[in-house]
């Protein structure tokens, strides 16, 4: 699972990861369902309605659901069959959802993405969407580390992508 706060560069490390690994069969990257209409600026995602997202969950019909921001992610059940297959699912997930899935998969791995508070809000501030004031306050209230979590590898995204993916590759033992 890949995790770590908004501007830390998990999209962009994803992407590269996904790219270099084209063609490796025992890699499956997990395609997430939100209760979101499709946006060419985010990410790639499947859309759900907030009553199929609950109707789902409460079924127990997906490998790990949270939700974040007022919308719901939905990491699909059949993620858990590619597992059993013997392959490796790296999924976009949340800090959320560490216990559950760590609890749920024996060898889960969580990958961590993050960067120093003032690169945060500098990456932050160039989407226009906050003042870098009120970014940084606002990360420097949150959790960014998370505890107590097994397998964690933090990959500090300060350089190049390149640099970025040759660490999540060691950390996945790929």
């Amino acid at each position: 699972m890949v995790v770590g706060p908004s501007g830390a560069g998990k999209d962009t490390l994803m992407a590269a990861l996904k790219d270099q690994l084209k063609g490796n069969d025992s890699v499956v990257f997990a395609r997430r369902a939100v209760t979101r209409d499709a946006d060419a600026g985010s990410e790639d995602h499947d859309t759900l309605s907030r009553s199929d997202f609950e109707t789902l969950v409460s079924a127990g019909n997906v490998a790990l659901s949270w939700e974040a921001h007022g919308l719901g992610y939905v990491v699909p059940q059949s993620y858990d069959h590619a597992i059993r297959d013997g392959k490796t699912v790296i999924a976009n997930g949340s800090r959320k959802v560490l216990q559950e899935a760590s609890d749920k998969y024996e060898t889960a791995i969580v990958l961590l993405i993050t960067a120093p508070i003032h690169v945060l809000a500098e990456r932050l501030s160039a989407r226009g969407r906050e003042s870098r004031e009120d970014i940084e306050a606002r990360l420097k209230r949150a959790d960014l580390e998370p505890q107590n979590v097994k397998n964690l590898f933090r990959i500090e995204n300060t350089g190049t992508p390149e640099d970025g993916v040759a660490k999540m590759i060691r950390a996945l033992d790929l």
